[in-house]
């Protein structure tokens, strides 16, 4: 899957695995912290939907970094024919390997939890199937990393948003800092090209520590 910062920077890192020679098209929505702060965690649940077909299916939540050098994110792949939830670092280091992976039915409810470790020294990746009870982890070196964007993204490549919702529920994304002015407002629309609801939000405070809890984030279906 490709970087987001395909979309912010002319020189794109090369996607850790082969795609086609095209344009994705992206539907995502996308949290900011207050200037200054950052992004320290992101968790919660992922309904798998109905894949389709075999093909380049992406379905994510994940941490970019303020220089838009990579995402740290748990993937939803459909390329196989079948759902593969793994966790990883893409692409602006091909050296960080990605972690093991579950195996995904369709409607199978999926864990994530993306952290910085208590030394801060590393982040680490928790994805897990409830279904099955199976479970996959990754840690990597990106505690130098400041990540200003939690992201909801759907990335398709040579397939359409065919698949119906994606629900996100009993999300917590944590950031440094006393201002939840973030938490409270609505996220950016990539394009305006996603319908989406989101349900259930609030935030508190806590050891110069902002915790956003949301209910439910749902894309709903492309504009």
């Amino acid at each position: 899957m490709l970087s987001l910062a395909t979309l912010f920077a002319v020189a794109a890192g090369l996607a850790s695995i082969a795609v086609p020679a095209q344009a994705a098209d992206w539907h995502f929505l996308t949290y900011y912290p207050s200037q200054g702060e950052k992004f320290t965690r992101f968790s919660g649940e992922m309904v798998a939907p109905t894949l389709p077909k075999a093909g380049y299916y992406y379905l994510w939540p994940g941490l970019q970094d303020e220089a838009h050098t990579g995402v740290f994110q748990p993937v939803l792949d459909g390329k196989s024919g079948a759902w593969w939830f793994s966790p990883g670092w893409c692409c602006g280091n091909p050296s960080l390997s990605w972690g093991g992976g579950v195996s995904v039915g369709n409607g199978d409810k999926l864990s994530f939890d993306m952290a910085l470790d208590a030394n801060g020294t590393a982040y680490n990746a928790n994805v897990g199937n409830e279904r099955s009870g199976s479970s996959a982890t990754n840690s990597l070196p990106l505690a130098d990393k400041v990540f200003n964007q939690a992201v909801f993204a759907i990335e398709l490549t040579g397939v359409a948003w065919d698949f119906g919702p994606l629900v996100f529920k009993n999300v917590v994304i944590e950031s440094t800092g006393t201002d939840s002015g973030w938490c409270n407002s609505s996220p950016s629309n990539y394009n305006g090209a996603t319908n989406y609801t989101i349900s259930g939000v609030s935030a508190t405070k806590a050891d110069n520590k902002i915790i956003c809890s949301i209910d439910s984030v749902i894309l709903q279906n492309p504009i």
